[in-house]
């Protein structure tokens, strides 16, 4: 592996910057990938997203009342399938690959992902309570019809609350995926420093290592269990315009729970405002980030200054 990469953000496409790491290098593999992206129609593939480096293109989910059409899911499945499979050249044996998802392309995600040749572990969920209802009401498709207003407004009644289905989300699927291990798991942790869980990373009030998360207080009961220190303004810095800016407490317990030598060379390949590169350069670990948003990297930049 070209050393120029460690420690450093990359402009590029994943797919082009990928196949320059060498086999068997990388420890863990945290990121979040394109779902959607803003201001495109359903005919996107991986071709059109590896130009795209205007900031106006958010990568995030489908807006309210946006056609889901198959195509897209089964073009994420195949782009996914090109990234997965250098994810798994790269990885060491044993090494984890983290992906945060939405929930109704998980299953594309993780078919991927297990075509490519890696074990799916688990599923970690993030939970939360602040999001926004997508349903849409039809009132302004019944003003449409060729109808009476007095037919319109019985119409209307009649389907009071009844919206399209698209209920409130509260959780982020993230899946967690390995790399098979050499021979025992024993004789993988002696080569290469990887592929057992720290089960001294503790949640909650000291509780075992959970796949539920949040870092949203909710109940006494929830909190015991699954908290994370809850995120600062300061964190996601009031210059960072993306989207989706995921949790640094997240990313620090992954990176915490699966990585076991300072060493430990972590990969985010659509690192988006940096918090995967955040997380590994406060907790000690190497890093390497990749994004073809120049806007994106510069934010990255300024937050790793900062760190």
């Amino acid at each position: 592996m070209n050393n120029t990469m460690i420690n450093k953000i990359i402009l590029g496409d994943a797919l082009k910057i990928l196949p320059q790491i060498e086999d068997k290098s990388i420890d863990l593999v945290l990121t979040d990938p394109p779902y959607f992206l803003d201001k495109m129609d359903n005919n996107w593939n991986h071709k059109t997203v590896s130009t795209i480096t205007d900031y106006c293109h958010v990568v995030k989910s489908l807006p309210p009342g946006m056609k889901f059409d198959k195509e897209q899911g089964k073009n994420f499945y195949e782009w996914y399938l090109k990234i997965s499979k250098e994810l798994y050249r790269i990885l060491k044996p044993g090494g984890s690959f983290f992906s945060f998802s939405s929930p109704r392309l998980y299953h594309r995600m993780v078919s991927a992902v297990d075509d490519a040749g890696f074990l799916i572990r688990d599923c970690f969920i993030w939970l939360y309570t602040q999001n926004q209802p997508k349903a849409m009401s039809l009132n302004h498709f019944i003003d449409k019809l060729d109808w009476d207003k007095k037919s319109k407004n019985e119409l209307k009644e009649k389907l009071d609350g009844w919206k399209t289905p698209q209920i409130k989300s509260c959780f982020e699927p993230i899946m967690m995926a390995q790399k098979e291990v050499e021979k025992t798991f024993l004789d993988n942790m002696l080569k290469y420093n990887v592929g057992l869980l720290n089960t001294n990373v503790k949640i909650g009030e000291d509780m075992f290592p959970s796949n539920v998360v949040t870092t949203q207080m909710i109940n006494e009961n929830m909190d015991k269990y699954f908290l994370l220190h809850k995120p600062t303004k300061e964190e996601k810095g009031e210059f960072n315009i993306h989207k989706t800016v995921k949790p640094l407490a997240i990313c620090e317990y992954i990176i915490k729970l699966t990585t076991f030598s300072k060493d430990a060379i972590v990969l985010d390949p659509f690192v988006g405002s940096g918090t995967t590169a955040v997380a590994a350069k406060k907790l000690g670990r190497k890093f390497i980030g990749i994004d073809t948003n120049p806007e994106y990297i510069e934010i990255a930049l300024k937050r790793l200054e900062n760190t």
